[in-house]
């Protein structure tokens, strides 16, 4: 008997275990297992305000302009206009502007062609001209070969005799005919280093480059059509009967007559000399 009521109490305390631990959907019997009556008021609160506030986003209507300039010219309009009743828009845009443009060019230069040089108009290449030291000298020239043109140019005349270079101009700018005059009349009152009487050449070249540089193809070159022309220093006047050349006969010095003198003077002494001598020896007898 005993043993049947503990079977029973157990059957039952296993019975109330499962129950307890079974997912009812109303989540049990007891206490929180039941819903709470929902209040009617609130629920019609709730409701209304919801419903107030789709009506509200639904006739919301939004409109905006944005308006911006930049730093390159570009002007942007922007216009947009939204109505919500789900999601509804309209977007209008204007651009417009200059673009920018940047321009490149490149210059083929074959690698054989000449190289740029000068060719006198004044004074004629054909010929060497001598300028007298104290007047103006005026140069213009002609640019030959010349495919790349220098930013600007030097001009000088060179002198081999004393191994300077007079700057006749400098930082030239190209024009299609350069010319230049030369006032060396100021220039040789103030010089340190004074012309000479000798030959000059006249050099053109570019202001980027050393006067040295070699020649290459299209490029202005100081080795290439150089021009050469003499300057010689005025002599003073001198009335003809006190003139003396230099290179004429009767323009012998002291020196160069008594020389001459000695010379006869022996050439007969020994031709005499000779001639006594054979005369006495009978070497010329017959």
């Amino acid at each position: 008997m005993r043993c049947f009521i503990l079977s029973v109490l157990c059957t039952i305390l296993l019975l109330g275990t499962i129950s307890s631990a079974w997912p009812w959907p109303y989540g049990g019997l007891s206490g929180g297992s039941l819903d709470k009556r929902a209040d009617p008021t609130e629920t019609a609160t709730a409701e209304t305000s919801e419903s107030t506030t789709d009506a509200s986003t639904a006739s919301k209507t939004s409109t905006g302009t944005t308006t911006g300039t930049n730093t390159d010219s570009n002007t942007d309009t922007k216009t947009g206009t939204a109505t919500d009743s789900e999601t509804t828009g309209t977007e209008t845009g204007t651009k417009t502007g200059k673009s920018k443009t940047t321009a490149t060019s490149s210059i083929s230069i074959n690698p054989a062609a000449a190289a740029g040089g000068v060719s006198m108009i004044t004074p004629a290449s054909v010929s060497t001209t001598y300028y007298k030291i104290g007047e103006d000298v005026t140069f213009v020239w002609n640019y030959t070969s010349l495919s790349v043109t220098p930013s600007a140019v030097n001009v000088v005349a060179s002198c081999s005799l004393n191994a300077m270079k007079y700057t006749l101009s400098s930082n030239m700018t190209v024009k299609e005919t350069g010319s230049v005059v030369w006032d060396t009349g100021k220039y040789q009152k103030s010089a340190t280093i004074p012309l000479l009487t000798a030959s000059y050449t006249l050099i053109v070249y570019d202001v980027d480059k050393d006067i040295s540089d070699p020649a290459s193809a299209g490029h202005l070159s100081s080795q290439n059509g150089g021009y050469v022309f003499g300057m010689y220093t005025p002599q003073p006047y001198t009335p003809l009967n006190e003139f003396k050349c230099a290179t004429c006969s009767g323009a012998l010095s002291e020196t160069s007559r008594l020389a001459i003198k000695f010379t006869v003077g022996m050439a007969v002494i020994t031709f005499a000399s000779f001639t006594w001598f054979a005369g006495s020896a009978g070497v010329l007898a017959t």
